[in-house]
This record gives structure tokens, C-alpha cells and sequence, in this order.
């Protein structure tokens, strides 16, 4: 893909196929996890995952001609934003994923523009959310309350209250990142950047896999052929793939659109959780997710007026914030 296009010339077939992808390969990614920690324990799949996908990228980079020695200050940078993105993030995502289904994941993660807007409003006071903005962190909220509640009122049980916990912390850490990992210290090339937190997130996630002893339950010949497939599927399509497109659509279409995936991928990932993964689909959770989702809509809509994410960008222009945290959700 040419990495500067401009608005105007963006083919529209291309912009679709890229909007395809973010929409239906993250969505999917969420199963896709799932599927690979049924034979593989979930921190050391990650450290496997980004590892592998981190080389890839750094190595495509590379070759491109891009990449710069980075600095001490650099990588310090990138395996406290690593850690944040892939440790607790997509660590925390996979390890909830052993006790929680897919689908509800997927509607936890929509926390991470409520918890993002939330942080925001705290930092800079002078940028007060207005009245769509505080609706939307109310409604958003009640229907994570709603969906991880005791009660047993329209759905079989609770949502596992240890892997709801997690995905809280899961979800903060990943809006505090986004929000701060705008100013650290990175090189030039958003790619290198990305590839050097891949890469400093899955050697955090090996060394928190190894501490929990995650290493007596690899078995490689106790691999199911679908397990293996998902890895591969998260490595190539989930972390290269998808997000070569999204990193395209920033330069190419107005970033209020490109941020529908946030409430696009959950009802992509509760649709395959129950069509391949054979997950139930309660009324509690439709009612929930609609909830969470009608939050997260008045949140983009209050932070594009507040930010001017209304307004075209630039050829080539694309904040770095926006590329760095939203990898690590997939």
C-alpha cells in the first residue's frame, strides 16, 4: 500500500478492502485467541505471537530502508508502552479469555474509549467531556455493570468476577498508554515503533509466562491443528495484516470513521463467538452490549468534536498514539 495517499485519491475499492479488514480480521481476532489457548498456555502465545510478528515488521521496516538505531531512551520507551499494550493488555485479554468467552471479551474492551475519555477529562481539566460526553460515560458504564453484575436475571450465571477484574485492569492500562505513549520518546518510523513494542511486549509476556510456570504445560505434540492455525491467523492477519491496513486508512479517510471498529469488531467478535465458537448468545448479553456500545458511540462522537477529528488529514499525517495502542487490542 502507498503509505501517503491522499484523501482524494484513495481508490475506493481500496479503502473498502482496508475497512474489511479492520472490521472482520480484529473482529475475529478475539475467537481466534480463544481457539489458540485451548492447546497453548495464553502469556507465553502471546510472547510467541508479537515476537514473531514484531520481527516480521522490524525486519520489513528494515528492509524499507526506515529503520534508525534506536536509542536507550527509545527502548525504555518501548517496553514500558509494551508492556502496558502487550503484557496487560493482550496478556490480560488472553488470560480472561480462558475463564470468559470471547463475545463478552470483546464487549469488555469497549471500556478503552469510556476509560480513555475518562483520563482525559482528568488530565485536562480545561477540556470538559460536555453533556454527550458524560452520557456516554454513564450509559457505557452501566452496561459493563450490567454485563459483569451478580444476578441471574436474563443469563444462565455472572460473568467469572477474577477475569471481569482483569479486563478492568486490562482495559486501563491500555487507555493509559494510549494516552500517554502520544509523548514518549519513539523513532521516526511509527512501524519501528511498533515493531520495537511487539517486540519488548512479548519478551515481557515470555518472562510472566515463565514466572507463572507457564512452561510445564507446553506440549508441542499435545498442539490441536486449530490452535495452530489461530496463531498463525493472529500472527499474519491480526498483527501484520490489519494493522498495515489501519495505519493506511489514518492518512487515507477522516479518523472518525476509521475509529468505528471500536464498536464495530465487538459485535463482529459475539456474531463468530456464536457462529464458529459456539458461544451462547443471552439476552443479557445483547441487552449489555447494546448498552456499552450506544456509550462508546457518544464518546467518539463528544472526543471528534472536542479533538476536530471532523476535520480531513493532512496527506501522510497520522498521530502516533492512534497506531501505537490500538495493535495491542487485537
Amino acid at each position: 500500500m502507498n503509505p501517503t495517499p491522499s484523501r482524494s485519491a484513495a481508490p475506493v475499492a481500496l479503502v473498502v478492502l482496508a475497512f474489511a479488514c479492520i472490521y472482520l480480521i480484529w473482529g475475529s481476532t478475539y475467537l481466534a485467541i480463544r481457539f489458540a489457548i485451548e492447546s497453548m498456555p495464553p502469556f507465553l502465545m502471546v510472547s510467541a505471537r508479537y515476537l514473531l510478528a514484531g520481527g516480521l515488521l522490524y525486519a520489513w521496516v528494515a528492509g524499507r530502508g526506515e529503520a534508525v538505531r534506536a536509542t536507550a531512551a527509545q527502548w525504555r520507551a518501548a517496553f514500558f508502552f509494551g508492556g502496558l499494550f502487550f503484557l496487560v493488555g493482550n496478556g490480560g485479554v488472553s488470560w480472561a479469555e480462558s475463564r470468559i468467552p470471547s463475545g463478552i471479551t470483546a464487549l469488555l474492551v469497549a471500556m478503552v474509549p469510556l476509560w480513555m475519555a475518562l483520563l482525559e477529562w482528568l488530565r485536562r481539566r480545561d477540556q470538559h467531556p460536555g453533556p454527550q460526553g458524560l452520557a456516554g460515560l454513564l450509559v457505557g458504564f452501566l452496561g459493563v455493570a450490567f454485563l459483569i453484575g451478580p444476578g441471574e436475571s436474563l443469563t444462565k450465571a455472572a460473568v467469572d468476577p477474577l477475569a471481569a477484574g482483569a479486563m478492568v485492569l486490562t482495559t486501563l492500562g491500555w487507555a493509559y498508554g494510549s494516552i500517554h505513549a502520544r509523548n514518549a520518546a519513539h523513532p521516526p518510523s511509527l512501524l519501528q515503533s511498533a515493531a520495537m513494542q511487539m517486540l519488548a511486549g512479548g519478551a515481557l509476556c515470555g518472562l510472566v509466562g515463565s514466572l507463572l510456570g507457564e512452561w510445564k504445560s507446553v506440549d508441542l505434540a499435545a498442539l490441536s491443528g486449530r490452535s495452530t492455525l489461530a496463531f498463525f491467523y493472529l500472527v499474519v492477519f491480526g498483527s501484520i495484516v490489519a494493522f498495515t491496513a489501519y495505519s493506511w486508512l489514518l492518512r487515507a479517510v477522516r479518523p472518525t470513521r476509521v475509529g468505528t471498529y471500536a464498536f464495530v469488531n465487538p459485535i463482529v467478535a459475539v456474531f463468530l463467538g456464536w457462529a464458529l465458537g459456539g458461544e451462547a448468545v443471552t439476552g443479557r448479553t445483547i441487552v449489555a452490549g447494546a448498552v456499552i456500545l450506544c456509550g462508546v458511540v457518544l464518546i467518539l462522537r463528544a472526543r471528534s468534536r472536542l479533538l476536530g477529528h471532523d476535520q480531513p488529514p493532512r496527506p501522510g499525517a497520522v498521530r502516533r498514539g492512534d497506531l501505537q495502542e490500538v495493535e495491542a487490542r487485537r
